[in-house]
């Protein structure tokens, strides 16, 4: 942590050292768990651990593909190399965007630093239930707006404007 900006301790980082899930569903709930713990600063988390996460599902035979594997690289590359995060500036606006899926919603606050260059607050995501697959795509990116306000509340309440950015209006 410095004067402006919060980032993973080297020692919390997923390392290739990193235990592996791969043996049973309890080291992938524990390794899950510490993944869930630094998800804000990891950009479209939920849908790039949801293959991962339906292995836990009680219904779910344990059997570990490629797909499986592949979630698993670029959480853990994604983990390990996790970008800087700023720290919230109330004397700046803050502008959030979000995102939608198939499987998952997904948003980032953001502010512009003192260069104009735009910087990320926090990263939020998750997956989508299963009605709410249903929906068009129009109707999930609301929900994704929703879920973006809620998350953000204690930011964007205290400013008078805010932008929101998605990509179907």
């Amino acid at each position: 942590m410095s004067a402006r900006t919060v980032s993973v301790l080297t020692r919390t980082r997923l390392r290739p050292s990193a235990r592996d899930p791969r043996q049973d569903r309890k080291q992938l709930r524990q390794w899950l768990g510490l993944a869930t713990y630094l998800h804000n600063y990891s950009k479209n988390f939920a849908s790039t651990v949801r293959p991962l996460s339906q292995l836990l599902k009680a219904d779910a035979t344990w059997s570990w593909r490629p797909e499986h594997q592949a979630a698993f690289d670029t959480v853990k590359t994604c983990l390990s190399t996790a970008p800087v995060l700023m720290l919230p500036d109330h004397s700046k606006p803050f502008h959030v965007v979000c995102d939608a899926s198939d499987f998952a919603i997904g948003c980032a606050l953001m502010q512009l630093d003192d260069e104009g260059r735009e910087r990320v607050v926090s990263y939020q995501s998750r997956q989508l239930k299963p009605a709410e697959r249903n929906y068009p795509v129009h109707d999930k990116e609301l929900l994704a707006m929703r879920y973006t306000l809620i998350k953000f509340r204690v930011y964007l309440l205290s400013e008078q404007t805010f932008a929101v950015y998605t990509n179907h209006a």
